[in-house]
């Protein structure tokens, strides 16, 4: 009976990431099958293939919000089942299908219509879940270079142009080499303790840190090298340089994927792994954290403020919000996980609704439509279309802070709490970055509202789930303060029992 138990939970733990990649396989192989058959073959095939992708996810959503709460490991060790991978892994889930759902309007409007870039993401996305589980060296270096690997194909897609090609070949280069001080890191890790796994280095660890001058050293030495690297891959200055090539050159929806959901799974692998496993050799890393946190800060504000396209705006928008992130993860105690998932949170409906919001900006010309590049595009949107204005000026002052919106509890929790932490310098240089920022937000908003443009174009209808998306988004974003305890609820029992 307990052998069959332990079955049952072993097969509801790994049943998400399976069935994502059973899925992948059946699209992938009926693709090769009907590809060259005049009936079922593309266009409606490429359709069917975002309804079973999509219908995955949905199942997905249901086997984890369903599954019973325990703590387990499978696969050798390999992966864990805890309280971070239960609920997060809803979150990215629930994410992925609102991707999926707004990101089919632009492929049909670029002419991205191949199946193969659905199987791409929906292997992202079972990559972006093992990443969430991972508790040894092993699966965390395999499941990034899986994420990684998908993200390289997904940027260079759009074969037609050079730009994304660029973007891809530079993605993989400076990716390559990313992976490399992980690897490094990994194997000197290893070789100093003979562990891999994630409580075998917790245990070990545990009151070591005076013993032993040259272990201890040497633990700090891989230690730094995997931090460089996760730094890397989450887009953290100053190991940043591929992001605003990348997010420019790539298609909007495959921009909007790397901005949003690999977020997710590599601040739970900080978590898990620097605040929790190496918790004894955190005050050390702390200084690495918080310098990368001071950069992002920095680079992120002063870089936004020369950008005159969209996508490598939102990329050093990104960046600064990845500082305030690690600024939350720098405290290294159970109040600062709250404060970071909770910032999370809010980023990811921000970068939600700001890409559901340019994916459906088109212009309409006589004989086609196109869309916006340039943020000077928005002159005299407030005439053209004032609800669409009004969205955008709200999630742009939510961006920077403005009360009583969501970014201005995300980002108040975060130095409310390395106040209490009296890291006092640090937080006087975020406000004044944070008043910086606000510069650039609002001066968006002027475009907007105050510069007129010289003749008016006509936008393309939004799509109807696109306007679902911007909705529930933007909803989150602008009334979280009418119910303030029901958005921390999820969060507070998730910190709780972890």
């Amino acid at each position: 009976m307990k052998n069959e138990l332990y079955l049952l939970l072993w097969c509801i733990h790994n049943s998400t990431w399976n069935i994502c990649f059973l899925s992948t396989c059946i699209i992938l192989i009926s693709g090769v099958a009907t590809s060259t058959n005049i009936t079922l073959g593309s266009p409606l095939f490429v359709q069917s293939s975002v309804l079973l992708a999509s219908q995955t996810l949905i199942f997905g959503i249901l086997l984890s919000s369903l599954a019973p709460l325990f703590i387990m490991f499978s696969w050798n060790y390999f992966l864990v089942y805890d309280l971070y991978s239960y609920k997060l892994k809803i979150i990215i889930l629930i994410f992925s299908y609102a991707w999926f759902s707004f990101s089919l309007f632009y492929t049909k409007k670029e002419n991205l219509t191949s199946f193969e870039y659905w199987v791409l993401a929906l292997l992202s996305v079972t990559a972006i879940l093992l990443v969430s589980q991972a508790c040894d060296l092993l699966s965390m270096y395999l499941a990034i270079e899986f994420q990684s690997l998908t993200f390289y194909i997904l940027t260079s897609y759009k074969r037609t142009s050079e730009f994304s090609t660029e973007a891809g070949l530079k993605y993989f280069i400076l990716g390559a080499f990313s992976s490399s001080f992980l690897l490094f890191g990994s194997s000197l890790l290893y070789s100093l303790t003979g562990l891999t796994n994630f409580e075998d280095f917790d245990k070990f660890t545990t009151g070591f840190a005076a013993n032993n001058l040259l272990i201890t050293n040497g633990i700090l030495t891989s230690l730094t090298f995997i931090l460089v690297a996760l730094l890397f891959k989450i887009g953290a200055a100053p190991f940043h340089m591929w992001s605003p090539d990348v997010y420019e050159g790539a298609p909007i929806s495959t921009t909007a994927f790397l901005v949003i959901l690999p977020k997710i799974s590599l601040i739970i692998l900080f978590i898990r792994f620097f605040v929790i496993t190496f918790q004894d050799y955190f005050l050390i890393t702390e200084k690495i954290i918080l310098l990368s946190s001071l950069i992002s800060l920095f680079v992120g504000a002063f870089g936004a403020l020369s950008q005159k396209k969209w996508k490598r705006f939102i990329a050093y928008s990104s960046i600064n919000h990845i500082g305030f992130m690690l600024l939350a993860l720098s405290t290294g105690n159970k109040s600062s996980v709250f404060t970071i998932l909770f910032y999370l949170i809010i980023y990811i409906f921000t970068m939600l609704n700001i890409f559901s919001w340019i994916i459906s900006y088109r212009w309409k010309t006589y004989l086609t439509n196109y869309q916006i590049r340039y943020l000077v595009n928005l002159r005299s949107l407030n005439v053209i279309n004032p609800i669409l204005a009004l969205t955008l000026a709200l999630t742009l002052f939510s961006m920077a802070g403005i009360p009583p919106l969501a970014g201005f509890f995300s980002k108040m929790f975060v130095l409310l709490n390395i106040l209490k932490n009296e890291i006092y310098g640090l937080t006087i240089v975020a406000v004044i970055i944070s008043c910086l920022t606000c510069f650039y937000y609002i001066q968006l908003i002027k475009l907007m509202y105050f510069s007129q443009s010289s003749r008016l174009f006509i936008l393309y209808p939004i799509s109807k789930i696109n306007s679902l998306v911007l909705a529930v988004s933007f909803y989150f974003l602008g009334l979280i303060f009418l119910d303030f305890e029901l958005a921390s609820l999820f969060l507070e029992n998730l910190t709780d029992h972890s």
